[in-house]
């Protein structure tokens, strides 16, 4: 085999394009994008001749802080994906798994290890060649989620919070105002806080915003929002606090978020939802949302 593998460089970014869009065009499939240039030492990729045939690609996606349960772990989640014709080519993936797991357990060591930490990909269930392959590596099934969809050309439905209850757009001249996020959402999620980077990293989203609801000042409830690259709005990290459940404040937040994207010409939304989380798909399908594909995710401990 003449395949070379190595580190993702600029001149990679146009054949990579390449390499996406057969990908995606072929079947639905998660790709992971190479993202900014500080993210390029975690991107690997296999060349045959001057054609990328395969990248691989690995990230941390939660890190859990000092303090939590020493039940919660850290995660480190890979993203390996080939040419359609080369998807069942178990020597190539072979080669990109290898400086995968290298660069997952230097990742590790950045993180506390007071805490265990895990190895996961999340691929369609339609994806069972890749999935088989990473099985075969002693990975198990985790968990599944849905990807939900609504059209933005539906009617929207406005609801409406009272008193005491404030719905605002995010204020980022509030300096305090993301530590106080980062704390509830851990609250919310000890399993898998967003943490500071991932919430950064957020922002740089097109149209980035946040709705939030408060209570005598006091945050009870959030939804994150942006556009994708293909001009879909996306929403993430919808949430209220236990004791303000059952109120109405998660449809308030999910309706704000679909008028914001909608004015911002988005013609389409997408949310994605634990397949175990009934509470979850009945409010998104309230909303108008319907489930698109599944994703499934496999783990092991790193």
């Amino acid at each position: 085999m003449s395949v070379v593998v190595r580190s993702f460089t600029k001149d990679d970014i146009q054949k990579t394009g390449e390499l996406y869009q057969a990908v995606t065009t072929k079947s639905n499939s998660v790709f992971w994008w190479v993202g900014e240039e500080d993210n390029w030492s975690n991107v690997f990729i296999a060349i045959d001749g001057r054609q990328i045939i395969g990248k691989g690609q690995v990230s941390i996606v939660s890190t859990i802080q000092k303090g939590s349960s020493l039940e919660h772990k850290h995660y480190i989640y890979l993203n390996l994906k080939t040419l359609p014709e080369r998807e069942d080519d178990y020597l190539l993936y072979d080669l990109l798994y290898e400086p995968l797991l290298s660069r997952a357990f230097e990742l590790k060591q950045t993180l506390s290890n007071e805490y265990k930490t895990m190895v996961g990909i999340g691929n369609k269930v339609t994806e069972g060649v890749n999935n088989n392959y990473f099985k075969a590596k002693g990975f198990m099934y985790w968990k599944s989620l849905y990807t939900m969809r609504r059209s933005l050309s539906q009617p929207i439905e406005l609801s409406v919070v009272n008193l005491p209850y404030l719905c605002n757009q995010w204020d980022m001249s509030l300096e305090d105002s993301v530590d106080e996020y980062l704390k509830v959402d851990m609250e919310i999620w000890p399993e898998a806080p967003i943490g500071i980077k991932q919430f950064m990293d957020n922002q740089n989203h097109t149209a980035w915003t946040a709705f939030v609801v408060r209570e005598n000042g006091v945050l009870v409830g959030s939804v994150m929002t942006w556009i994708d690259e293909d001009g879909d709005g996306i929403i993430e990290d919808v949430f209220v606090r236990k004791p303000w459940r059952k109120q109405g404040l998660a449809t308030h937040l999910l309706s704000q978020a679909i008028i914001y994207l909608k004015n911002n010409g988005c013609s389409f939304v997408e949310l994605q939802v634990e397949t175990a989380n009934k509470s979850a798909l009945s409010l998104y399908h309230t909303v108008g949302f319907k489930e698109e594909s599944e994703e499934v995710r496999y783990h092991r401990e790193l």
